[in-house]
């Protein structure tokens, strides 16, 4: 096989999916994480860097002519559009042509949008491109998700995951806080403070693109694709790294799997996958994003609004609010995260889940009865989103590992954009209006839907989750190419593997 790339098909082999599940933990995984999970960071800047300067561009001599209920609500329903949409399309195209050239490409889209959005002048020009930017971030979802999971150990993917995806949140507090520098006027003037917060965007992604240029395509997807050989010397370079830094050999791998090489897997087969052999694990994906997505649209994008309007709060210091709310979403998935891989992931998915539906209803309750100001609103936000934050996190990481490898970007892509389009288009809409009406009893409707689906879809996890903790993606789901090369008559593959593991081979 050349160092070229080009893929030959057939049947083949390999040990390389054990051979990358046994690995401890070592210096090569730090530069996946820091490689790959920083783009958590882009998105939280982003939607919160809108957020709060949404009072500010509605202000006169802000450059734009636009209201605040439009940025809130269709901008913000735009951005998540262009994420369902980019979700969708870079998802077929990670399937098929690899994570590697899609996650580049993807955080390119970003960079270049996120710049013009800056030179924002009308309205017009400013949704497109919030469209476009959320086109990048969409395709990163399903180019990232399916690379972290198929090049971070069983032992500790779910933490991992977790911890990458609320990473969003760090964006979010660097967004806060910027903003409030952002919007002094005693510092920049008003047409030119929000630019720089977008500015910012940009250096931060070309940052990232250059760190992202060493991390390595999935040796998963390479050996599926015909190119095994490649997948082998790039697993065996690992290994030799980690030997040495550990200074002891690694343990033999103790299964292989056989598959028959494709290039590329159809629209049909994949839907006939996720929703004909995996119907449970579909209605799971689909109530696990649209119930996070309702939930944090209840409050994320009118939390500004709610504190001007009822707390009296200035605009220019909203920043330090959501700092504090950004803290406990990050410190959720951190804290919480290890119990995916110990507890299991059954009790916690369900149980984070319904832990902040049943908050959120009770901070409803509250904000109802004038028993909250500033000070303690955002506090009960915090602790509501501290185990949302772990929640939401766990359906990327749900979805990323119970479908088959060959279908992983593009069911990603899928539940997000069906979920997200669900909660996160209709939601902007829907919230802006409510949270920005003045009427508390607005507000805490909008809070109660996104708490009752939040609950209800914990409860679905509590029926339907997987126990995928600890074990390889091959034996939550089998490979297609796999199930091919058995029906061949291949004597090894995912059915030993999944035996081995002591899972079954294919679970609905």
């Amino acid at each position: 096989m050349s160092q070229t790339g080009t893929a030959r098909t057939g049947t083949v082999t390999t040990e390389v999916p054990a051979r990358l599940d046994r690995l401890p933990w070592s210096r090569w995984h730090w530069t996946i994480v820091i490689g790959l999970g920083t783009v958590w960071i882009l998105d939280g800047l982003e939607v919160t860097l809108v957020g709060n300067v949404a009072g500010r561009l509605a202000e006169d001599g802000s450059g734009l002519a636009i209201t605040g209920a439009q940025v809130t609500g269709l901008a913000a329903a735009l951005y998540v559009a262009g994420a369902c949409s980019g979700a969708l399309f870079f998802g077929w195209l990670t399937d098929r042509y690899g994570r590697k050239k899609l996650f580049l490409i993807t955080l390119a889209v970003y960079l270049a949008a996120t710049a013009l959005t800056a030179l924002s002048t009308s309205a017009w020009w400013f949704f497109l491109f919030r469209f476009l930017t959320g086109f990048g971030i969409g395709g990163e979802y399903a180019a990232i998700n399916s690379a972290i999971d198929e090049l971070i150990p069983s032992k500790y993917r779910g933490r991992v995951d977790l911890i990458i995806n609320g990473s969003f949140w760090l964006g979010a507090m660097a967004g806060a806080l910027l903003s409030v520098v952002a919007l002094d006027t005693d510092i920049f003037p008003k047409d030119v403070g929000w630019r720089l917060t977008f500015a910012l965007g940009v250096l931060l992604g070309l940052v990232i693109l250059l760190v992202r240029r060493s991390v390595p395509e999935s040796p998963r997807w390479m050996f599926v694709h015909g190119r095994e050989r490649e997948a082998e010397e790039l697993v065996a370079g690992v290994e030799r790294e980690v030997e040495r830094e550990t200074g002891r050999p690694l343990p033999r791998p103790e299964t292989s799997i056989t598959v028959d090489q494709r290039h590329s897997v159809g629209f049909g087969t994949i839907a006939k996958t996720v929703f004909r052999s995996y119907p449970r694990r579909a209605v799971l994906g689909l109530s696990l994003f649209v119930g996070q997505a309702f939930l944090y649209n209840a409050i994320t994008f009118g939390f500004a609004s709610i504190l001007i309007t009822f707390f009296d709060v200035p605009s220019g210091a909203t920043g330090y609010y959501f700092t504090v709310i950004a803290l406990g979403n990050f410190l959720g998935p951190l804290l919480l995260g290890p119990l995916f891989d110990t507890v299991g992931r059954k009790p916690m998915i369900a149980g984070t889940y319904i832990t902040s539906g049943l908050l959120l209803f009770a901070t409803a309750w509250l904000f109802d009865t004038g028993r909250l100001d500033a000070v303690t609103m955002t506090a009960c936000w915090c602790v509501v989103l501290f185990f949302a934050s772990a929640g939401a996190s766990s359906a990327y990481l749900t979805v990323s590992e119970i479908f088959p490898m060959e279908t992983r970007a593009m069911a990603i892509a899928f539940f997000y954009a069906v979920g997200t389009a669900a909660g996160g288009i209709s939601g902007p809409l829907m919230f802006a209006e409510l949270t920005s009406s003045g009427v508390v009893g607005d507000t805490v409707l909008a809070f109660s839907v996104g708490a009752a689906l939040m609950t209800a879809a914990g409860l679905v996890a509590l029926f339907l989750a997987v126990k995928a903790e600890g074990r390889s993606l091959e034996s939550i789901a089998t490979p297609l190419s796999a199930r091919a090369a058995e029906d061949a008559g291949g004597t090894t593959g995912a059915a030993a593997s999944a035996a081995t593991r002591g899972g079954p081979v294919a679970q609905a």
